[in-house]
């Protein structure tokens, strides 16, 4: 079944391929087969399904050529409405069409909620500079589409950090497989399934923000509007194609039911905005709705490569000393070198951390683990080179200086919106105290462990 699903979600039009071998060299776990100079293939066993093959592939469909498959046809393939750019070779399927549909019914009560990623990167597909910071464009843009509730994944990675920190000190305290790793990044949870079965009791039992807001749009969010949880459509806009498969897996209906029922990329909702007609530009800046759209700045850093790190540095290091942290800005986490190791003195202990870039740089680090060979106690990974803000769902950079440039703005506006937070640390969210005072009880309890935890299994 996994197999399955992820062949349906990346695939190469081979007629449109070209054979360059673009795609080839980015893919992280070589799941491109094909010689060069002919038209490649997804190796669907292998692959993740992070879309970095969408971002590169420069093949793609020419005006003044015959195609024995027609325009529409691949419009239809891929679940794409009639857009005025070229169709590229590599691609995933869409969800626009079943979103649009599900909007167009007034009578629907639907929660939407948006990446941190998305708010540095959606305004580029207006014409806006690259990078441009629009959190509030974006709630109008949705709230005009037809979006009953506006929410935010940032709340969701504040809930992340609350019950991965206290997960992560749990495991050091009374003991635990370590070093636990983040499971926050679909990609990388499906290569430690596929290659590195022996090592899945590392991963975080913590769900990402995208399936722990899911959940809580279900059970929590509805109750707040006295709707029933089957009432409830909700939505993702996720800057990475894996969300697609991560929201379809069997294990997350915790609420009851499928607790994500479509996942849009960034390139999807400016897709949905443009038929909309809807003038981007000249939009106010609106405000997310409460409760599910309040949060500190950690919750907007989780959209860069040492982000998830970083902020559950910040709330890990007061769960351990009980005292607050002296400089929330862990610079030392940041950055997109392959690996890096990052050592926090909390007194009675030296919290040892690794954040890695890029599937390609944690092969190493997962072998001396196997081999017991390493001394630390957490560990990030992120497969995407600069983080979500590079995901596959992302605008798409034809040019490598353009992708460069794109990347280093969207990082400086990710820690901008950080700084310009009232609360900077995950705990201190007084939205976050509340839904554990009302609903969930405490990090790690029985309620949040049904609703905000899983379990991972060998794909093979």
């Amino acid at each position: 079944m996994v197999a399955k699903k992820l062949q349906e979600n990346i695939k190469i039009d081979a007629e449109l391929c070209t054979g360059c071998g673009r795609c080839s060299e980015v893919c992280p776990v070589n799941a491109i087969e094909g010689q060069q100079g002919k038209a490649q293939s997804v190796n669907a066993a292998k692959c993740v399904m992070c879309g970095q093959c969408v971002q590169i592939c420069s093949g793609y469909d020419s005006p003044f050529e015959q195609y024995a498959t027609s325009r529409s046809q691949r419009l239809q393939e891929r679940n794409m409405p009639i857009v005025n750019e070229p169709l590229f070779a590599a691609y995933y399927h869409g969800d626009f069409f079943k979103v649009k549909k599900r909007l167009a019914d007034k009578k629907q009560f639907s929660m939407v909620q948006c990446a941190p990623a998305v708010r540095v990167s959606l305004a580029e597909e207006f014409g806006m500079p690259l990078g441009s910071l629009v959190p509030g464009k974006m709630v109008a843009a949705l709230k005009r589409l037809g979006f009953t509730r506006v929410y935010d994944t940032n709340f969701a990675a504040d809930l992340t950090i609350m019950e991965e920190g206290s997960e992560l000190v749990k495991r050091i305290t009374e003991g635990g497989p370590l070093p636990m790793f983040t499971s926050c990044c679909p990609a990388w949870v499906k290569f430690v399934e596929n290659e590195y079965p022996e090592l899945i009791d590392h991963l975080s039992s913590c769900k990402s923000p995208q399936q722990m807001a899911g959940s809580m749009f279900k059970t929590y969010g509805a109750a707040v509007d006295g709707v029933d949880a089957q009432e409830v459509y909700s939505v993702a806009i996720m800057p990475c194609t894996c969300k697609k498969f991560e929201a379809d897996r069997p294990e997350m209906k915790s609420s009851g039911f499928q607790d994500v029922d479509a996942v849009l990329t960034t390139r999807e909702l400016a897709y949905l905005i443009k038929e909309a007609s809807i003038d981007f530009n000249a939009l106010p800046e609106e405000s997310f709705d409460k409760p599910l759209g309040m949060y500190s700045g950690a919750g907007t850093i989780f959209g860069v490569t040492g982000g998830v790190m970083e902020a559950a540095i910040r709330t890990a290091y007061e769960l351990i000393t009980k005292e607050a942290i002296e400089n929330v800005n862990i610079t030392s986490a940041r950055g997109e070198q392959g690996v890096r190791k990052v050592v926090l003195d909390t007194g009675s202990l030296k919290l040892k951390t690794v954040v890695v870039s890029g599937l390609k740089n944690v092969v190493p680090v997962l072998e001396e683990i196997k081999r017991g060979k390493t001394d630390f106690h957490f560990m990030e990974v992120m497969t995407c080179p600069a983080g979500c803000i590079s995901g596959g769902g992302q605008p798409k950079m034809l040019l490598p200086v353009d992708g460069k440039r794109a990347y280093e703005n969207r990082k400086a506006s990710t820690y901008q919106h950080d700084e310009e937070q009232r609360y900077r640390k995950s705990h201190e969210n007084p939205e976050i105290q509340e839904i554990y005072q009302k609903f969930l009880g405490e990090p790690l309890g029985h309620r949040s462990h049904k609703l905000l935890h899983t379990h991972y299994k060998p794909s093979r």
